[in-house]
């Protein structure tokens, strides 16, 4: 996974997080044509949907209005 810190707008970084969930979906779905997946592969496959959540959840917080954190009465 990606662990270099970049400072780009919240635009630019919601187009690579869809890209990047894209990419994981693609390869995804590539594995999971084949009729029979290795142990090798099994394990591809759990990265590959931990990796695409993550991602998914990452997209989900850009999204989502800001919270006030304050409760005024």
């Amino acid at each position: 996974m990606d662990t270099e810190v970049s400072f780009t707008s919240p635009t630019s970084e919601l187009r690579q997080l869809e890209e990047q969930h894209r990419r994981y979906s693609e390869q995804l779905e590539t594995l999971l044509q084949k009729p029979y997946l290795s142990a090798e592969e099994q394990l591809e496959e759990t990265r590959l949907k931990k990796l695409k959540l993550q991602v998914k959840d990452r997209l989900m917080a850009h999204r989502q209005p800001p919270q006030n954190v304050y409760n005024v009465a």
